[in-house]
């Protein structure tokens, strides 16, 4: 079985499966306040626009992921 890649967070050094939605979300905020900017070489902003579908992707799956425990949390009561 392949081991599955890892992306590390640039400003904290974590993997994604080690970040939290806040440590992702708040790196999604930064990436897309750079390329509203508009002032970074287009292979930068490329490179922050792969970087940001990553973390777009990883804040869903956290959200569904609590989702998930909030349906089993209603369903127990």
């Amino acid at each position: 079985m392949a081991k599955k890649a890892t992306t590390a967070n640039t400003d904290t050094g974590l993997t994604e499966p080690d970040m939290t939605f806040d440590d992702a979300y708040h790196e999604l905020e930064r990436i897309v306040a750079q390329l509203e900017r508009g002032d970074i070489p287009l292979e930068q902003a490329i490179e922050l626009h792969t970087r940001g579908q990553q973390l777009a992707a990883l804040c869903a799956a956290r959200l569904d992921q609590a989702e998930l425990k909030v349906q089993k949390l209603d369903i127990g009561d």
